[in-house]
C-alpha cells in the first residue's frame, strides 16, 4: 500500500506540474489612465452609490451601447435587462490589478446574455483587453446621477411590487450625493455633515503642489468651507471639504466655481514651492489615505 501511495503521490505532482499556470494580472495604478471620462469611472467606482453613463463599444468588439452602472443587484458583473438594455457594474467583489481589465472582460462576457439574464463574476479575468483597447472614445459620453437604483429594471417593469420594494430598500441605503451644478467632478455628499469631494484628472504631485500653496495662503477654502485632506483612488487625488451646517449643492455653484479656477491655475504654474510650501505639502502627504 506504501507503494501504490507513493506512485499517485507521484502522479499527482506531475499532474500539478503539467496543469498551466494562471498568469498574474499585473496591478495598474491608475487604471483609467487615457480615457477621456476617467474622473468619471473613478468617481463611479470610488465615491458615487448610484450612476450610470452610456458607452459604446468600438467597430472591432461591435459598436454595441452599454451603460456602465455603480452597481448591480447582488453585486453583479452585468446584466441585460428585459428590454435589451445592457449593463456592466463598476463595482463588484472581485478586482484584479488591473480595474480596467476587469470591466472590459466583464462587458465582453456580458455581450452574450439574452435579455433577463446576469453575469455573476466568481473568478479572476485572465490578461487579455482593457476598456482602452475596447471601446469607441469618440463617441460622446455623459455621467448621470441617480437617486434610487430605478435603472436596474425595464421601465415597465419597475410598478411590479417586489419589484419596487427591492429596490427602495436599496436605495434607502444610499448617501445622498449630488453634482455641484456648473462645476464638473465636483461631488457634494451628506453624511454626518456635508462634504465636497473634487476628482481632479491632473498628475499627482502637481495637484498637491497646488493645494501646498493655496493651504499656505490661507486661501484653500470656499463658501466658509474647511479642507480636510485629499485621498488617492484609481491614480487621482481627491481633496475634500467639510461645509457649513446644512449647505446644498445648489448653493455652491458660484463660490466653488471661482476656487475651482483658481485651484485649476495653481496646477498649472511651474512655480516651485518655498520652504514653506513645502513644510505643508508634507503635511497634506502625512493625512493621505489611498483607496485601492
Amino acid at each position: 500500500m506504501s507503494i501504490t501511495g507513493g506512485n499517485v503521490g507521484k502522479k499527482s505532482r506531475r499532474d500539478k506540474a503539467d496543469k498551466p499556470k494562471k498568469v498574474r494580472i499585473q496591478y495598474v495604478d491608475r487604471p483609467f489612465e487615457g480615457l477621456p471620462f476617467e474622473s468619471e469611472l473613478v468617481a463611479m467606482r470610488e465615491i458615487i452609490p448610484a450612476a450610470t453613463m452610456t458607452v459604446q463599444t468600438n467597430a472591432e468588439h461591435g459598436s454595441d451601447e452599454v451603460t456602465l452602472v455603480t452597481l448591480l443587484p447582488g453585486m453583479a458583473g452585468a446584466l441585460r435587462r428585459t428590454d435589451g438594455t445592457l449593463l456592466v457594474a463598476v463595482q463588484t467583489v472581485m478586482s484584479s490589478g488591473d480595474i480596467s481589465l476587469d470591466i472590459a472582460d466583464r462587458l465582453l462576457k456580458a455581450q452574450q446574455l439574452k435579455p433577463g439574464q446576469t453575469l455573476a463574476q466568481t473568478t479572476q479575468p485572465e490578461p487579455g483587453e482593457r476598456l482602452q483597447d475596447i471601446l469607441d472614445t469618440s463617441v460622446e459620453t455623459h455621467m448621470t446621477l441617480c437617486d434610487s437604483y430605478d435603472f436596474w429594471v425595464d421601465p415597465s417593469e419597475a410598478d411590479d411590487p417586489r419589484v419596487r420594494d427591492a429596490i427602495e430598500q436599496m436605495s434607502q441605503q444610499m448617501i445622498p450625493t449630488r453634482q455641484v451644478p456648473g462645476v464638473p467632478h465636483a461631488f457634494w455628499c451628506r453624511m454626518q455633515r456635508e462634504f465636497i469631494r473634487l476628482v481632479r484628472s491632473e498628475e499627482e504631485d502637481r495637484v498637491l503642489d497646488a493645494l501646498a500653496r493655496l493651504h499656505h495662503r490661507r486661501e484653500l477654502t470656499f463658501d466658509d468651507a474647511r479642507f480636510v485632506g485629499a485621498f488617492r483612488a484609481m491614480g487621482l487625488l481627491i481633496p475634500v471639504f467639510e461645509l457649513a451646517p446644512g449647505t446644498e449643492a445648489e448653493e455652491l455653484s458660484d463660490s466653488l466655481a471661482e476656487f475651482d479656477a483658481k485651484l485649476t491655475t495653481e496646477i498649472a504654474s511651474d512655480e516651485p514651492l518655498t520652504a514653506e510650501e513645502r513644510r505643508t505639502r508634507s503635511g497634506i502627504i502625512s493625512r493621505q489615505v489611498t483607496l485601492r
